[in-house]
């Protein structure tokens, strides 16, 4: 048996490893949504003017809007998830009190139609209900657990922070080179930083990373021609 410890090494084995992966993809492409927002606002204004005072106020408009914006949304999104969780947790917890019975024989008849027996299915029920009953029944049934809640402010935290991180590469790009490099130079550090998202999000999703970058270089390049387009159309109109 001890020749056997250690020969999926390679392989991951951790408690709620979807749930934390789930966290990592969310945080690449909070800071996709940083890069494309942000640089699509300062290339748009940029397209205006060579002025740098205005495209930096625009630029952190974009960041302070963006994070606020991504923050809420998952404060508000993951503390629906929060709320629906418990509630599910004590319905569980209620039906297990009122009719343990009936509890017993739906989670037998759930291993029985996994592929279990049905003796085998009886006694692995008796088993983790001895054991843990409403974990076994919430695992089976709802596949969750009553340990792993999830955290709305952590969620809102990591989701601003990841924005923040990708917006920052835009307001850097556009303000260090000189005026008539900022938009080329602009293009370049935000196609690159798409393609590396895309590559990483791939990665952790298992998907091509070819296409995952592709989509997002082409999504990116389209935006950023689209806004500076407009606000070279705009400047050049004279509306602003």
């Amino acid at each position: 048996m001890s020749e056997l410890v250690g020969f999926h090494d390679n392989e991951p084995h951790t408690p709620n490893l979807a749930g934390r992966l789930n966290w990592l993809r969310a945080g690449v492409l909070g800071a996709n949504d940083g890069i494309v927002s942000v640089a699509a606002t300062v290339v748009g204004v940029a397209g205006v003017t060579n002025s740098p005072t205005p495209i930096l106020v625009a630029g952190i408009a974009a960041l302070v809007g963006g994070a606020v914006s991504m923050a809420l949304g998952e404060y508000v999104s993951v503390s629906s998830q929060r709320d629906s969780q418990r509630a599910l947790i004590e319905k569980e917890r209620r039906e297990l009190a009122e009719d343990p019975e009936a509890e017993l024989a739906e989670l037998t008849e759930i291993y029985r139609t996994q592929g279990l027996s049905e003796a085998t299915a009886t006694q692995v029920a008796l088993e983790l209900t001895a054991h843990d009953a409403l974990s076994a029944h919430l695992a089976a049934e709802l596949n969750i657990s009553e340990h792993e809640e999830v955290n709305p402010w952590q969620a809102a935290y990591a989701s601003a922070a990841a924005f923040t991180v990708g917006a920052i590469l835009p307001l850097i790009a556009i303000l260090l080179p000189p005026a008539e490099w900022r938009i080329p130079v602009t293009f370049l550090a935000v196609l690159f930083a798409l393609a590396l998202t895309g590559t990483v999000s791939a990665s952790i999703g298992g998907s091509s990373k070819t296409t995952s970058a592709l989509r997002l270089v082409v999504g990116g390049a389209l935006a950023l021609a689209a806004t500076y387009g407009i606000g070279t159309a705009l400047g050049a109109s004279g509306i602003i």
